[in-house]
């Protein structure tokens, strides 16, 4: 089960992400974190731009409401996502994909 962490203004979670991937998707869950594939490659940033531009189109925010917070460099990263509902919105993707 991912650890979606609620602040202020939104939520805080864990991703790994799969770069280099054939097409961007949310994979599943893969222990805490929720798994994602991005077809950008990991160089310059790229991916990290992809990620962001991904989990803004899916949760429905602007790419300004994603942050990588931790993990620039790493697979595993801590994403901090601020808009009102974003935890359900989050939450019906994972439901979503586990079906």
């Amino acid at each position: 089960m991912i650890k979606i962490s609620k602040t202020a203004a939104g939520v805080t979670f864990k991703t790994k992400v799969q770069p280099g991937a054939s097409k961007n998707q949310i994979v599943g869950v893969y222990e805490d974190t929720l798994k994602v594939r991005i077809s950008a490659p990991p160089v310059q940033g790229k991916a990290n731009k992809a990620l962001i531009q991904f989990l803004a189109e899916q949760l429905r925010v602007n790419r300004s409401q994603v942050e990588i917070i931790s993990g620039h460099t790493t697979r595993t990263k801590t994403i901090h996502v601020i808009g009102e509902g974003t935890e359900k919105k989050l939450q019906n993707i994972i439901d979503s994909i586990s079906v």
